[in-house]
């Protein structure tokens, strides 16, 4: 497993497009704790984010030919510790299993009920006492997501959104 910790070295922006239904609570990762992600399992919360802007809405809009409503936001990341995969499997640097990152979890578990391999790719993070993954996207090739456990109780010294004129409060509402 390759390790990082991110925002140490200056580059700590992050960007996501929020549901309006989310709005009010952006560092709340329940929305993938509802049925689950790519990286986490049902009833676990996960934040995901993206490191550019197109990225974001094109992880925002996966298979919909149209994009729903959503506000996209700025996230500012520091000291979190990541297993890094942005670059992509590596029989040298990764155990097997994570060569089925790019698997298609949602296959696997709505239209078989098997878990994913990606589950107990979390796992082994979280069990290793790590923060999170930073992988490469399935929706924009090229662009790379990050997704942060436990993320609506991270201290804002580590995660926090832009939002200086509290209108995210304001939509949530």
């Amino acid at each position: 497993m390759i390790l990082a910790t991110l925002g140490s070295d200056g580059n700590n922006v992050f960007y996501r497009v929020i549901s309006p239904a989310y709005a009010g609570t952006p560092l709340s990762g329940m929305g993938a704790a509802r049925q689950g992600g790519r990286f986490n399992r049902p009833g676990q919360e996960a934040l995901y984010l993206s490191t550019d802007e197109a990225t974001a809405l094109a992880e925002y809009k996966q298979d919909n030919p149209w994009l729903p409503p959503g506000t996209i936001c700025t996230f500012f990341i520091d000291g979190v510790r990541v297993a890094d995969l942005s670059a992509g499997y590596t029989s040298s640097r990764w155990q097997p299993l994570w060569a089925d990152f790019a698997v298609d979890w949602r296959a696997d578990w709505f239209g078989k009920s098997i878990e994913p391999p990606t589950w107990e790719m979390a796992d082994d993070v979280l069990a290793a006492g790590l923060d999170g993954i930073l992988y490469p996207s399935q929706a924009n090739p090229g662009g790379t997501n990050l997704v942060i456990y436990r993320s609506s109780s991270r201290p804002e010294s580590q995660l926090r959104v832009y939002d200086p004129h509290g209108s995210l409060r304001k939509l949530g509402r």
